[in-house]
């Protein structure tokens, strides 16, 4: 009734490799059952196919169940990637005042402060651009704004502390000054 499965195909987990629904679906249908047996056994010709879509339903759950566990994992990682990002904003703060006061601008301070950025940067953290583009409230934090007659639109003329994304994820704002149009 049942079909032996090679135990090279089996991984660590116990379950033979491949789709878990196709493999029921080949079981199911190398499963025969004579009608006359079936009603020998005092059961009606229809159990049959209802046991089988029961069972497919169930294979179509756990699959279903095995792509959702899979996808949280994922989820699960990138929030703890976003959250060392996160408690690291204020040591990038501090390289850029540093680097603003003409204190981090040779030397193995500066080397290290640059290694450090790169690694971040391979986790996904990207500065966001600011000065001189158009000012957009989801990605800057207006502090100040000043009239301007060379703008036509609200324009980021300064940006007074940087701000950070990782991906799409905005994880903290661009504080910035704002030229507006007169």
């Amino acid at each position: 009734m049942s079909e032996s499965v090679n135990p090279e195909e089996v991984p660590d987990n116990g379950i033979p490799e491949g789709d878990a629904l196709s493999q029921a679906e080949e079981i199911l249908n190398g499963v025969e059952v004579p009608a006359e047996d079936a009603v020998a056994q005092g059961a009606a010709p229809d159990d049959a196919a209802e046991l089988k879509n029961d069972l497919l339903r169930l294979q179509a759950e756990y699959v279903n169940y095995r792509k959702r566990v899979e996808r949280d994992r994922a989820v699960a990682g990138q929030m703890a990637v976003i959250g060392v990002l996160n408690s690291l904003l204020p040591v990038l703060d501090g390289i850029d005042a540093g680097r603003a006061h003409g204190d981090i601008v040779d030397g193995p301070f500066a080397a290290i402060a640059a290694k450090l950025e790169t690694a971040l940067a391979t986790y996904g953290l990207e500065k966001i651009d600011a000065t001189g583009v158009p000012f957009d409230p989801t990605v800057h934090e207006a502090l100040i704004q000043q009239p301007s007659a060379e703008v036509e639109v609200d324009t980021v003329s300064q940006v007074l502390r940087n701000g950070y994304k990782s991906g799409e994820r905005i994880l903290r704002a661009a504080q910035v000054i704002v030229a507006v149009p007169e």
